[in-house]
């Protein structure tokens, strides 16, 4: 049972020999694509931190949909950003408002070709960059906050989204939302939990991506990065809520509790590749330190590796492009 019995490199001798005993594949239909729409924008708007993204005006948007469909991309996620902002994050209640209506022109060009998510979340909304109202001392309101993600939820189904993504980490936000679909007859509307999202430095250049208003941080709801078991409580949580599928987010440098969570989970699980880890990329990329595509493919085959049903990721198209290629 030693060498030369056993030679582990006969199976890596030639690229069929690699591909036929590969343990773990990318598949395009796995990807979801991040999408951000911007209210009052004439052209799109390219973010300077994360080269290759851009925020979208409505057509740029539909165009971003349409080529995800062509190249079999699963998803895209929604992000909206307001042209005006108040304390309640009222906007985005608005049938009509930014993120309300690009679900509604996302669906109307792609059908069910492609499942359409949304955030239910109010950081983009709010003139202080919260994820939920404020109380007297400045304290998220935990209790007021859930009442507006249910509303927020049922206008995001009303609009036509197939998934909606609660990411502000407020306690019951699962339960909340699902009775408030429920109750407006969104029976069919499914709930993809940010179970496990980690506060995390990597999240810079999404706060530019979207304007962000925050000053200070979100350390009394997102996650602490030294925490592996209360991952575990978080997702077990929001099943019980009844959680369609769960996220660990960021992805990256929280690999052990993506690999914790798909061994315990009941449903799909999704995994954020976010901002930070695609500027980090890109950065190395544009300075000739790695090589640019070996590294994103690698990249999202090691979340997907760690027990990833499906991945979000700002490379969806790109990737899905080459998959199609290969």
């Amino acid at each position: 049972m030693s060498f030369p019995t056993h030679r582990p490199r006969r199976l890596r001798t030639t690229p069929a020999m690699r591909r036929l005993t590969a343990e773990h594949r990318l598949s395009a239909s796995e990807l979801i694509l991040p999408a951000f729409i911007r209210e009052g924008l004439t052209e799109p708007n390219p973010i300077a931190s994360m080269p290759g993204v851009q925020q979208h005006t409505t057509d740029s948007l539909k165009r971003a949909a349409s080529e995800a469909v062509a190249l079999g991309v699963g998803g895209i996620m929604l992000f909206g950003i307001p042209a005006v902002r108040d304390a309640a994050g009222t906007a985005s209640l608005d049938p009509d408002g930014v993120l309300n209506k690009a679900i509604r022109d996302v669906r109307a060009e792609v059908g069910d070709e492609l499942v359409i998510m949304s955030d239910v979340c109010l950081d983009e909304f709010t003139d202080h960059g919260h994820c939920g109202v404020l109380d007297a001392h400045g304290y998220v309101d935990n209790d007021a906050t859930l009442e507006i993600y249910g509303r927020m939820a049922v206008a995001q189904a009303e609009a036509g989204a197939h998934v909606l993504g609660p990411s502000g980490m407020m306690d019951g936000q699962i339960g909340v939302i699902r009775q408030a679909l429920e109750d407006s007859g969104h029976t069919n509307t499914a709930v993809v939990a940010y179970a496990a999202k980690y506060a995390s430095a990597f999240y810079g250049p999404f706060r530019e991506a979207v304007d962000s208003q925050l000053k200070g941080d979100r350390r009394t709801y997102q996650m602490d990065a030294a925490n592996r078991r209360e991952a575990i409580l978080e997702v077990e949580l929001d099943l019980a809520e009844g959680a369609d599928m769960v996220m660990v987010k960021p992805a990256m440098s929280y690999l052990d509790i993506l690999a914790d969570v798909a061994a315990m989970s009941s449903v799909p699980v999704a995994a954020y590749q976010i901002s930070g880890e695609y500027s980090m990329i890109e950065a190395a990329a544009a300075n000739g330190w790695i090589d640019r595509r070996a590294a994103i493919t690698e990249s999202v085959l090691g979340i997907k590796r760690a027990g990833a049903n499906m991945v979000l990721t700002y490379w969806a198209s790109e990737l899905a492009g080459w998959l199609k290629e290969s």
